[in-house]
């Protein structure tokens, strides 16, 4: 029902929900990789490394540099 009612798999929502709080937590916090990792529910940052790049095509650290603000840096 799930997959009807919003379109994809339960994995698929659960892992879009944790890209975007690890992407916020990227750009808006100096906090470490391996702590947004464990924050955001991919247990370690290879993890979420890998998630990055399915999704994203850019690894968590380029996605830092790159996106980054000012306040955060």
């Amino acid at each position: 029902m799930f997959r009807r009612d919003v379109g994809h798999p339960p994995a698929r929502f659960v892992e879009a929900a944790r890209l975007d709080a690890a992407r916020r937590m990227l750009v808006d916090s100096p906090t470490p990789l391996q702590r947004i990792a464990y924050f955001c529910g991919f247990g370690d940052a290879s993890t979420m490394r890998r998630a990055f790049v399915r999704n994203l095509g850019i690894n968590p650290v380029d996605y830092r540099k790159r996106f980054r603000t000012t306040a955060a840096a």
